[in-house]
This record gives C-alpha cells, sequence and structure tokens, in this order.
C-alpha cells in the first residue's frame, strides 16, 4: 500500500504541473484539483493530494512562466 501512496503523489505532481493558470489562485486551484483526482483514483488520501498538486503547480508555473500560457 505504501509504494501506491507513493507513486499516487508522484503522478499527482507530474498532474499538478499539466494544468497552469493565468493566475496563482488559478494555479492553485487546477492543481488542487488534479491531486484530488489522482489522489481518489488511486485511493490516496484526497487532502494530502489536493495540497501536494496545488504546490506542485504553483511552483512549476512560478519557476516557468512561459510555459504556462
Amino acid at each position: 500500500m505504501r509504494s501506491i501512496t507513493l507513486r499516487g503523489f508522484a503522478l499527482v505532481s507530474v498532474l499538478g504541473l499539466a494544468a497552469c493558470g493565468g493566475t496563482v489562485p488559478e494555479q492553485a486551484l487546477f492543481g488542487a484539483g488534479a491531486g484530488v483526482g489522482t489522489a481518489a483514483v488511486l485511493d490516496g488520501n484526497l487532502a494530502a493530494g489536493a495540497v501536494v498538486g496545488a504546490a506542485g503547480n504553483v511552483a512549476y508555473c512560478q519557476a516557468y512562466p512561459h510555459r504556462c500560457k
């Protein structure tokens, strides 16, 4: 079960990066949505998926704004 959770969080991070947004709140919302969706599919912790997805997407979009248009 632990390896599924770790793979889930890795997938959450990747999916969170797939959907940027024009503003920081949008970036957090899209990332959180991707994180929750992935956690639900992988039967993981939904709250943790939301946090990881939001943080990952905001960090990526802030680091590479030209890729988030």
